[in-house]
């Protein structure tokens, strides 16, 4: 017991919520307060009687007691205070083995991802979902792919998620080097470079039946072959679930230097449907592939993360090392108490003799 209450060296002492250090300011200003109320009381009776009367009446008051008791309940209150601070010491560092799946983001950044039939546009309402996904990993790891007329890389495989976030905010059409959109190319880059895959091995040899794509896109393709590639993903064990997002005819917004509302051509506006068909079929020729129809509708993806993903086959992801500190609340919460308890038993008047 005594061990387990000795004096913390200062770079292991640690606050569990240090926002609650801003209530220490409680015990100065109830000091003051107090003050103040003791010496307006002070004022208003030398005010109503005389100096010898006043001493008459307030003979059996004890002004050293008001003050001590005073102190005792500021003190009281701030070791409150510290106590909701979590103060916490005592290092305990512990390995942890991660097991997950590795998941990429396969998003189409065209833009026909731009049209409106969904609020705000297309891109950014999956923004949102994808976020929603990011938030409920448990373990695992994941990357972005971004796509339009190529796909670019924008972030690898991994467990930070303020740094997943980061790259989902910065999805745009800018985020693609040129216009266009290519499922196919995107889906082979992602085989290739962020899940390290050979397709030219011996399929058995290269086989890794723990990772995931979520291809976000309205299914409108510019013959890069994506069903072949949906095939060579699944022959190395990549799942393919594939959102398809938009509804039929939406327009599609033109760029600032275009003029004009929605892009043209011939002299017609330019309109973006969900080519749900070419999904369907991209998902089914991968391995245990699903083809999810949003449409202009909405979808969870963390439901999607817990249904299809969190409860599928799982591979060691490393081992993550992470410190605790021991909840002391005890040596700030027992003078609290103590404290209190003391300023309660003190009475504010003069023993008589």
């Amino acid at each position: 017991m005594l061990a387990n209450l000795s004096i913390p060296a200062l770079d292991q002492f640690n606050l569990g919520a240090p926002v609650w250090l801003h209530a220490l300011w409680i015990a100065p200003v109830l000091m003051l307060m107090l003050s103040m109320s003791f010496l307006r009381t002070r004022r208003l009776l030398t005010r109503l009687a005389d100096p010898v009367m006043l001493a008459r009446l307030t003979s059996s008051v004890s002004w050293p007691r008001r003050w001590v008791k005073a102190v005792l309940l500021s003190l009281g209150a701030g070791a409150l205070a510290l106590t909701l601070t979590q103060p916490q010491w005592g290092e305990q560092s512990r390995s942890v083995e991660r097991r997950g799946r590795d998941i990429v983001f396969v998003v189409d950044v065209s833009r026909s991802m731009l049209a409106q039939d969904l609020a705000p546009n297309r891109l950014e309402r999956a923004k949102v979902w994808m976020k929603d996904l990011v938030n409920a990993l448990d373990g695992d790891r994941a990357g972005v792919v971004a796509f339009a007329g190529a796909p670019v890389v924008r972030s690898p495989l991994t467990m930070d998620r303020d740094f997943l976030s980061l790259a989902i905010d910065e999805l745009s059409p800018d985020a693609a080097p040129r216009g266009g959109t290519l499922i196919g190319d995107a889906i082979r880059k992602t085989i290739s470079q962020v899940f390290a895959l050979d397709p030219d091995k011996d399929v058995n040899d290269a086989r890794s039946p723990y990772r995931d794509i979520i291809l976000i896109t309205d299914g409108e393709d510019q013959d890069s072959f994506p069903v072949e590639a949906a095939r060579a993903a699944g022959d190395l064990g990549v799942r393919i679930i594939a959102i398809g997002i938009g509804g039929s005819g939406a327009p599609v917004p033109a760029r600032e230097d275009e003029g004009g509302r929605y892009q043209t051509s011939e002299g017609h506006v330019v309109r973006t449907s969900l080519n749900a068909e070419a999904l369907g079929e991209i998902a089914a020729a991968s391995d245990a592939g699903v083809f999810l129809n949003v449409g202009d509708g909405t979808i969870s993806l963390d439901e999607v993360y817990k249904d299809l993903i969190s409860s599928a086959e799982q591979t060691d992801q490393g081992v993550s090392e992470f410190t605790r500190f021991t909840d002391r609340f005890v040596w700030t919460l027992i003078p609290a108490i103590v404290l209190l308890v003391v300023e309660s038993l003190i009475g504010q008047r003069r023993r008589r003799r």
